[in-house]
């Protein structure tokens, strides 16, 4: 089993298969609107405007679970993305990343690679970076910001090439 036997929904609620994004390294990410984290957006945006391309893609996963700080529509939520940040990457119908209803793919990256608090998943801004042929490589704190993860996206991206 890997990344690619998951379909998530995208913000109109149609069904998309992570196989789309087979042959790329991907940084998926749970995200918030109105969280101390959310500037972060900004740094995802430049890194996907520099690498973004046929062999790198962001996946974004909205969730309100953590303090309610991402309670809108998933078309509120895409808008508030591009008009703030310029986001270009794909964000997708907002989910649960922790309990009894979270999304089987963020059940699988947890198993794959635990945290602080081992299955569950800290706060919004959780970073897991997956390598080209769908392998969760290593898990990233909210603190952990994009571009400090910039140069390993890079590392894995070379072996593609």
């Amino acid at each position: 089993m890997n990344i690619y036997d998951f379909k998530v929904k995208n913000t109109f609620g149609d069904e998309v298969s992570l196989d789309l994004y087979k042959g790329k390294v991907l940084l998926i990410v749970n995200t918030a609107s109105k969280c101390g984290f959310t500037p972060q957006f900004k740094e995802l945006e430049e890194i996907y405007k520099e690498l973004g391309n046929e062999q790198f893609e962001i996946l974004a996963f909205p969730c309100n679970q953590f303090k309610a700080q991402d309670p809108g529509t998933n078309e509120e939520i895409v808008n508030f993305c591009k008009l703030n940040y310029g986001v270009s990457f794909p964000v997708f119908s907002k989910i649960d990343v922790n309990g009894p209803n979270a999304d089987p793919l963020y059940k699988y990256l947890t198993s794959e690679k635990k945290g602080f608090l081992g299955d569950n998943i800290k706060w919004n801004f959780t970073k897991f970076l997956v390598d080209s042929e769908g392998n969760v490589v290593e898990r990233f704190a909210p603190i952990i910001t994009p571009l400090n993860i910039k140069e390993k996206i890079v590392e894995l991206i070379k072996v593609i090439k």
